[in-house]
């Protein structure tokens, strides 16, 4: 799987799965809308500052983030850290008109946060063949990269 086809799975996944652990030890998952990246290495999920994943990341930030497509048989985790993010810079990025209903007070709202996945390294799978994949790897793949939507990049719909 090369680089390119990597960024083309997660681009096209609009959802990830979240592996973190919580405050007593046990292993959880999260399924979560994910389509802002910034390449392979960096990838922006809105949440609730409450909710129990924020609120153990904070403790502990390793996590791992894995994309996948059933369809074509094609996955990639990334193993990493959390950090969380509460300034509006990039609130805003991830705000969409809606929102107010799961953060009434706006993009201000107290309960409303960014959490950034910052990958260090990865392992990816398909049927022809499976692969580590590095921090230098991804560090090469993302210099210059921006933050964007996958989604918009793809479907050409909704705001980048």
């Amino acid at each position: 799987m090369t680089l390119d086809e990597m960024m083309n799975l997660i681009d096209r996944s609009l959802f990830a799965s979240i592996g973190y652990t919580d405050e007593i030890g046990r292993q959880n998952v999260r399924r979560v809308f994910c389509v802002w990246h910034k390449g392979l290495g960096r990838h922006l999920i809105s949440t609730n500052t409450g909710s129990a994943h924020i609120q153990s990341l904070q403790k502990d930030p390793k996590m791992c983030l894995y994309f996948n497509d059933d369809s074509s048989f094609e996955g990639i985790c990334f193993y990493g850290k959390a950090v969380i993010h509460t300034d509006r810079e990039y609130k805003e990025l991830l705000w969409n008109d809606g929102d107010e209903k799961y953060y009434p007070k706006g993009i201000d709202d107290e309960d409303y946060c960014i959490l950034e996945f910052v990958a260090e390294s990865g392992r990816y799978y398909r049927l022809d063949g499976k692969g580590d994949l590095s921090i230098e790897e991804m560090e090469m793949f993302d210099r210059s990269r921006e933050f964007e939507n996958g989604y918009v990049k793809l479907s050409g719909k909704g705001r980048s």
